[in-house]
């Protein structure tokens, strides 16, 4: 039988002895993430449970798994208490807010067959509430966990929101897979997200960690196909149209619409003279 060197394992075992981390602690994020989407949308829910007294049984259950989840914050201290009752006073309102991302989303998507398709089956959705979830327990200076909760939901959807990011109402997130919203993003209202944008930064210096490193978006601004906005000094403004696949680094006023420039060629037939081709054209940036 092929053993680890005796060395080796030694280390391990007294990395292991030195962490402070609880064991288990994506597990619990999980069911932290899972039990409050079943509470808020019976969508999700394990059973079902129709009566007030239901409804209070499972508030209490979810919000006991919310406090131990909680008290495993490195740090956390005396604050458990203080926390997990400011999360559970933040419900309502980020219900609310769940509900006006499911709407905006229909809306805006002729595939949706209604509000319930949204919630059940949209990976965009699942990513928005595990990143409320989060972003309540970020803006309270709840170390870690946080992040495994959006991570969870990045796991599932392709969808990475750091909790950081500070995102506003009616959200719209179509297809997903592959979006990136980066810790100091500050995002609007009505924002319509397309799959594979990248909220991001221009540099990745450890010093810079405290500065605003990520785009702002303005109210009701379209993000179509892999559009990458970067840097924390860019500005999009109000109800602009970024265009798939553009790269932008400097702000651009309200009302904008930008594009990726094409190049069209006429492609020559067998037999042509290839030196000079006929056309190009290339159009003006918007």
């Amino acid at each position: 039988m092929t053993r680890l060197p005796d060395e080796f394992v030694a280390r391990l075992a007294a990395a292991r002895a030195e962490c402070a981390v609880p064991v288990g602690l994506p597990a619990r994020a999980e069911a932290f993430a899972r039990n409050v989407l079943a509470l808020l949308f019976p969508h999700h829910a394990y059973e079902r449970r129709v009566t007030p007294a239901d409804v209070a049984a499972d508030a209490d259950r979810a919000l006991e798994i919310a406090r131990r989840f909680i008290a495993d914050a490195p740090g956390i201290g005396d604050r458990v208490d203080i926390v997990a009752g400011e999360f559970a006073a933040c419900l309502p309102s980020m219900y609310d807010a769940l509900l006006d991302d499911a709407q905006e989303t229909y809306d805006f998507d002729p595939a949706a067959g209604s509000v319930d398709e949204v919630i059940l089956a949209y990976p965009g959705f699942f990513a928005l509430a595990c990143y409320r979830c989060a972003r309540h327990l970020w803006y309270r200076k709840v170390e870690l966990l946080p992040r495994l909760v959006t991570e969870f939901a990045h796991s599932l959807t392709g969808i990475d929101i750091h909790p950081g990011a500070r995102l506003g109402r009616a959200i719209s997130i179509d297809h997903g897979t592959g979006i990136v919203i980066g810790e100091t993003a500050v995002v609007g209202d009505r924002v319509r997200f397309y799959q594979g944008v990248t909220l991001g930064a221009l540099s990745v210096k450890k010093t810079a960690s405290r500065e605003q490193r990520h785009p702002t978006i303005e109210d009701d601004v379209v993000l179509y196909s892999n559009a990458i906005v970067l840097g924390g000094s860019t500005v999009v403004g109000a109800r602009s149209i970024i265009g798939g696949n553009v790269w932008l680094t400097r702000s651009v006023p309200p009302d904008s619409i930008v594009t990726e420039v094409p190049n069209i060629a006429h492609r020559p037939a067998d037999g042509e003279d290839r030196s000079h081709p006929d056309e190009t054209h290339r159009p003006e940036r918007t």
